[in-house]
Order: C-alpha cells, then sequence, then structure tokens
C-alpha cells in the first residue's frame, strides 16, 4: 500500500513526481552538456574555436526567443491548458498546428534575410577578426538552420509539457546533446573546426523528431493549418515577452562582445561558469517552475485561486529549500568542476570567481522562473517583461562599466545584481487575484 502511495507521489503527472522527473532529466541535459565542454576543451585546447562556437549561435538566438519563445513559452502552455482541462486533444491539435506552420513561416523569413546579410552585421555583433570573423559567420548561419529546426522541437515540446509527459520532454535535450559530442568525435577529423557544430545541427534534427514521436503517439495528429483563432490572444500575450526575451539575449550577446576584447578564452571561460550554475537553476529551479506551470495554468483558467495560491507557496518554499543548499555546494565543487570540463591552469583561477559570482545569482534566478510563470499562469506577462528588461539593462551597463577594471568577473556581477532586481520586482507586482500570497512573503 505504502509503495503505492509513494509511486503515486512521484507520478510524473503530480507537482513532486514531475518535478522529479525534470530534475533527474535537467541533470541529464547538464551532464550531457559537461561531456560536450570536455570534449570540445580537448578537441581545441586554446579555446579560439570554442569561443567561436559559443558565441556564432547569440545572434539566431536573438531572433529565436523574440519572435518563437516568446509566443511559446508565455502562451502556449496556458492555451493548450485551457483544451487539456476539456479534455478536448482534437482541439490542442488544431491550436499546435496552426502555431507551427505560423512561427516556421516568420522565423525562416527572418533566418533567411539574417543569413544573407550576416557578413555585413556580424562586426556589430563581435570584435572578432580575419579569419576569426570568417568561421564566425559560416557558425553563424549554421546556427540559424538548427534553430529552425528548434521552431518544431519547442512547439512540440510546449504539448508535452501541458500533457506532463516530462520524461519525454526532458530528455529530448540529451539527444541534442549527443549531435555536438558525436559531431566533435567523429566529424572534427573529416572536416575540422566545423564538426561540432555540424554534429549540433545533427543533434537537432534527432530532437525534433523524437518530440514529434511523442506527440503524436500521445494523441497529436499533425496538419498544415495557416491560422487559428487563439494566435490573436497568442499574439497580444507575447509582445511584453518578446521585450523580454530581447533583453535577455541582447545581456548574452553584449556579455560575449565584452568578453571578446578581453582576450582569447574570456567568451568560454564566462560560457562555462554560467553553465554549471544553470545545471544547479536548471536541476532546481528550473525543474520545479516547469512542473508547476501547468497545475498553475489550469487552476487559473478554473478560477480556482485557493488551489493556485496553495501551489505557489508550496513552490516558493520548496525553491528556497532546493536553490540555496544547491549554490553552496556548487562553490565548494568548483574543483570538481575544473577537472569535468579539462580546463587549461592558465584559465582556472579567472574560472573560479567567475563560477562563485554565478553561484550566488542562484536563489533569485530559481524564484524568477517560478514568480515569472506563475504571472503567465494569470496571463500577466506586462510586468515579468519589464522587470526582466531592467534585470538585462542592469547586467549589461554594470558588465561594461566594470569591464576594463574587473575583465571579464564584470559579467558575472552584473548577472547576479540584474536577477536580485527582477526577484524583488516580481513579489512587489504580483497580481491581485493572488495577492496574499505576496502579503504572506
Amino acid at each position: 500500500m505504502m509503495r503505492c502511495r509513494f509511486s503515486g507521489i512521484l507520478s510524473q503527472r503530480r507537482i513532486v513526481g514531475g518535478a522529479a522527473v525534470l530534475a533527474v532529466t535537467q541533470f541529464s541535459a547538464s551532464f550531457a552538456g559537461l561531456v560536450r565542454d570536455n570534449l570540445l576543451n580537448r578537441t581545441f585546447p586554446g579555446l579560439s574555436v570554442v569561443d567561436v562556437y559559443v558565441s556564432a549561435f547569440r545572434p539566431s538566438d536573438l531572433i529565436f526567443q523574440m519572435t518563437i519563445m516568446a509566443g511559446f513559452s508565455v502562451a502556449l502552455v496556458p492555451l493548450l491548458a485551457r483544451y487539456e482541462a476539456q479534455k478536448d486533444r482534437h482541439a490542442m491539435s488544431k491550436l499546435l498546428n496552426g502555431v507551427v506552420t505560423v512561427a516556421a513561416i516568420v522565423f525562416g523569413l527572418l533566418a533567411l534575410l539574417l543569413a544573407v546579410v550576416f557578413p555585413w552585421v556580424a562586426p556589430v555583433f563581435t570584435q572578432f577578426e580575419g579569419e576569426t570573423l570568417a568561421l564566425y559567420i559560416n557558425f553563424a548561419r549554421i546556427a540559424l538552420l538548427t534553430n529552425f529546426l528548434f521552431v518544431f522541437g519547442n512547439a512540440f515540446g510546449q504539448y508535452l509539457n501541458t500533457i506532463q509527459r516530462f520524461w519525454m520532454y526532458g530528455l529530448t535535450p540529451v539527444l541534442f546533446t549527443l549531435g555536438t559530442i558525436a559531431g566533435t568525435v567523429w566529424l572534427t577529423p573529416v572536416i575540422g573546426s566545423y564538426g561540432p557544430i555540424v554534429g549540433t545541427l545533427g543533434g537537432a534534427l534527432l530532437y525534433t523528431l523524437v518530440r514529434f514521436a511523442a506527440i503524436v503517439r500521445a494523441g497529436y495528429r499533425f496538419a498544415i493549418t495557416w491560422w487559428h483563432p487563439d494566435l490573436t490572444e497568442m499574439g497580444l500575450l507575447m509582445l511584453p515577452r518578446m521585450l523580454a526575451l530581447g533583453a535577455l539575449q541582447g545581456e548574452l550577446l553584449m556579455f560575449d562582445r565584452i568578453a571578446s576584447g578581453l582576450g582569447i578564452g574570456s567568451i568560454a571561460v564566462n560560457a562555462y561558469a554560467r553553465n554549471f550554475q544553470a545545471v544547479v537553476v536548471g536541476v532546481t529551479g528550473m525543474a520545479l517552475a516547469l512542473s508547476l506551470f501547468s497545475p498553475l495554468s489550469q487552476a487559473a483558467a478554473r478560477n480556482e485561486w485557493a488551489r493556485y495560491r496553495q501551489y505557489l507557496k508550496r513552490g516558493i518554499l520548496w525553491m528556497l529549500l532546493l536553490t540555496i543548499p544547491g549554490a553552496i555546494a556548487l562553490v565548494f565543487l568548483t574543483p570538481m568542476a575544473v577537472w569535468l570540463i579539462h580546463l587549461k591552469a592558465t584559465f582556472v583561477p579567472v574560472f573560479f570567481t567567475c563560477l562563485a559570482l554565478y553561484a550566488l545569482s542562484i536563489p533569485f534566478e530559481g524564484l524568477n522562473h517560478l514568480l515569472t510563470r506563475a504571472f503567465y499562469a494569470t496571463k500577466h506577462t506586462t510586468i515579468p517583461a519589464v522587470l526582466t528588461v531592467i534585470n538585462g539593462v542592469i547586467a549589461i551597463v554594470l558588465s561594461w562599466t566594470l569591464a576594463p577594471r574587473l575583465g571579464v568577473f564584470s559579467l558575472a556581477l552584473g548577472y547576479c545584481v540584474g536577477h536580485i532586481v527582477e526577484m524583488a520586482g516580481l513579489l512587489v507586482l504580483f497580481p491581485r487575484e493572488v495577492q496574499s500570497v505576496r502579503e504572506e512573503f
């Protein structure tokens, strides 16, 4: 009897079970990312190619996040959840088909335009020169194609999230990373520095196909649909999020631009420190926030505000219990992090300090993930968007101002301060429907 009850609690369709599943899968994806970074550092120990690889995705990610994920992350799950609450999988399929068709056309046209003009605009995004700049341009074009595949893969992922199929949702990013690993190991001897990014493209294709197969098995039916009535509402809801994600991607783009002028390896070292921080955020904060998103959305759709508040209060408590010890553990495990990614000794002292500064941001970023989705579940999108922009502006201004004195450390410091300000704003400006949560905290 106890075994059945324990299994029920840990079911992926329950909040604790869903969070546990997402924590496991997030850790798996993060571990695969560490293997990838280790192989990249062993294959390209000078880090110049790694600098180019990391930064080449930023322009494409900027367009992708603003035009695609702005709608997917803020509106698609709540809209799908409305039909899921009615047990209407046919309506869910119609909505997803309309979203995928429009999203693919919009991103495809923008990506094609950027690919054509990229040789002229590339110097705006980075301080690379000569052969390094030429490699950056070619990598960035391949990154555009990768993100085009992600239009489909991420749309399918929102469907999986809505129906709480977290195992498949969480494990597919591992397949994506395995593509980069395979490209680094098997393609680099054949095509040189292009091996990792071509492998990444192959991983994106596998990621998309597996998610498609999973939602078809769950009841989704594909059809080319040029429009859906809910797209109007989705478009209105995503406008503030476009601004927010643009600020986040602009922040990362500016971080790379600043780091590209600080010496070879600065982009990679900052990215690696941020990746380890993201492991803890992903396993704790992101997993819990994603697990709660659909229940919060369904409770809001039914006007069950007492249940909504109960979900959120438990989420905040669990977030603090998970992220604070996680941040402390990350600092103590820094030597292991260096060993895992096989970083050259000359980069180790800088990496140590960067990672400690990024660790400070973990509890604040975790709470931001949860509180932002709590806003989205009630279809309030403007306040989180404005606060995210403020976060990005603070991070960029601090980093740019302090870079001459603190070097690459300025990036981690700016990142941390930005998230602290965003969290404070989210707590103070909580929606009136759930105002009692703010009053209790």
